[in-house]
């Protein structure tokens, strides 16, 4: 081969080579994705537009159709209309004996209900028995449960002896208080767990007592329980070291709707002391205070209060408690005052005789009176308006 035909092949070459790599670079090209984009809106139409009319008005949106929903639908005209508003109070109320034995079967006319002196028209009163939802708070401080002392004895005994008397049904929480409570058994239908939970109340901790505290904390634990729930308080009743003062935990409790019952410790012991003058007139008032503080509780919730000298005497109480607990008349009345103003309203409950509206006279055999006392709650604080 000349040098001439040498030229020409190697020009051919050169050439074929550059054309493919040209085809090879377009295809790659063609294969790499390029940035990502979204759909493409259609232009809204303007002046410009051929088909837009300058001179037209604006056009309004089309109004979509309505969803017929619960609210939409039409109320017939006598369909009673319900305001969130009303408001309705429940009263729980217990009428005794003298042995503090439920009165069962008071017919529902013979009940009368006072708001702060003005007779209320009761909705709705029937008598329920139902399980209870109790907390037991019992002191347990080096104050006066020390370790085999007589006090700690009879404070393990009040405690036990009320827990053994719960039935299968009922809810029971134990909490045990000294400088803080401490929650040793939350709510719970066992029975073997709230027992074993108490063997925890052997040596107590500090030698703080505060009462109040511990009350105003399970109320309020306990102010979004549904239905009946009490609190059952085996203390001494003294107070020491409260951050709440007296007033503060009393507007606590009244506002939970919880009702307390308490049973107060060491009256025999107190007797003991004070009758061989190891007690001063200081501490004799402290402990006064103490029996007043707890009745107070009781009495202002539609609870009731026992304090024991002796050992024997628990077993009735625990009857009655159980009895008290368990059957209850139940009234529902919508207030006359409407005024959402937080105003704390006095209750009275009274069983009258329609005809007269005198005192019911209730009788036994033999036509034998009967003394009684209605147990209710004193009063409740009304909704605000921001409420």
């Amino acid at each position: 081969m000349n040098a001439l035909s040498r030229i020409s092949w190697f020009v051919a070459l050169l050439v074929a080579v550059t054309v493919g790599a040209s085809f090879v670079g377009l295809d790659l090209v063609a294969q790499t994705p390029g940035p990502i984009q979204g759909p493409k809106r259609p232009p809204k139409p303007s002046a410009k537009t051929p088909d837009a009319n300058p001179d037209a008005p604006a056009a309004e949106p089309a109004e979509l159709p309505k969803i017929e929903t619960r609210s939409r639908l039409p109320v017939p005209e006598d369909t009673p209309l319900f305001r969130t508003d009303t408001n309705y109070v429940t009263v729980e109320i217990s009428v005794l004996d003298d042995n503090g034995v439920f009165i069962p079967g008071i017919p529902a006319g013979n009940f009368q209900i006072l708001e702060d002196g003005v007779p209320q028209k009761i909705v709705e009163l029937g008598q329920s028995e139902a399980p209870m939802t109790v907390c037991l708070l019992v002191e347990f401080s080096n104050l006066y449960q020390q370790y085999w002392s007589e006090s700690w004895y009879q404070t393990l005994q009040a405690a036990y002896g009320f827990v053994d008397t719960l039935g299968p049904q009922d809810w029971v929480a134990v909490v045990a208080y000294d400088l803080r409570p401490e929650i040793l058994a939350d709510f719970t239908q066992n029975k073997q767990t709230v027992m074993e939970a108490m063997q925890r109340m052997r040596i107590a901790g500090y030698s703080e007592s505060n009462l109040f505290d511990a009350l105003a904390e399970m109320c309020e634990r306990m102010k979004d329980i549904e239905g009946r729930k009490s609190i059952v308080v085996i203390s001494s009743g003294v107070d020491t070291f409260s951050k709440r003062t007296f007033k503060q935990a009393r507007e606590i409790i009244q506002d939970a709707g919880v009702t307390i019952h308490a049973i107060g410790l060491m009256q025999a012991l107190r007797q003991w002391y004070d009758a061989r003058g190891y007690m001063g007139s200081i501490q004799r008032m402290d402990f006064l205070q103490a029996d007043n503080q707890m009745r107070t509780f009781a009495k202002e919730t539609g609870g009731l209060s026992f304090f024991p000298r002796f050992y024997g005497e628990f077993p009735g109480i625990f009857r009655a408690l159980n009895y008290v607990m368990r059957n209850q008349y139940v009234a529902v009345y919508q207030p006359s005052n409407t005024q959402r103003d937080g105003s704390y309203r006095k209750i009275e409950v009274r069983l009258v005789d329609p005809n007269t509206n005198k005192d019911l006279r209730i009788t036994g055999k033999k036509d034998k009176r009967i003394k009684y006392q209605i147990v209710h709650k004193e009063g409740y604080y009304a909704p605000r308006e921001v409420e």
